[in-house]
């Protein structure tokens, strides 16, 4: 017999999905940022507080982004002051990025509002549960 909608896991992580990701889009519309771009720019800017200046390859693959898309985002965010792309060096054909001082002002406040609204969201459950489940969903070969 099929599983009612309330009993499927697939319906219910889709629903939650959906919930966290307007959550998300709330917490972020004040600072003018999407979801994805808030992805790309935290990720810079992590990045760069760590030593490096990603091309938008490592960049769309850690972020676990479509290259195209990414770039299309990247343009955007250079559009707005946020992060600078320059050309690679040792790679002509790449682009290194840099979150600007705009964005590296904006990169930490933004990552604050989302870690509230990530708080609130899992907040009816334990932390380390809500951490082991959505990395063994995310990694399901680790």
């Amino acid at each position: 017999m099929p599983l009612s909608p309330g009993d499927s896991p697939g319906f219910l992580l889709w629903h939650a999905t959906l919930r966290w990701q307007r959550d998300i889009a709330t917490a972020l519309a004040p600072l003018d940022l999407t979801h994805v771009q808030f992805v790309l720019l935290a990720y810079t800017w992590w990045l760069n507080t760590q030593g490096e200046h990603p091309n938008q390859l490592t960049l769309a693959r850690q972020a676990g982004t479509d290259v195209k898309m990414t770039s299309q985002v990247l343009r955007t965010l250079e559009h707005k002051g946020l992060i600078e792309r320059e050309v690679d060096p040792a790679d002509t054909r790449a682009k290194r990025l840099r979150a600007t001082d705009t964005g590296a002002e904006l990169a930490p406040r933004a990552i604050a509002a989302v870690e509230r609204a990530d708080a609130r969201f899992f907040q009816p459950v334990p932390l380390d549960d809500a951490v082991a489940l959505l990395g063994r969903l995310a990694h399901p070969e680790s």
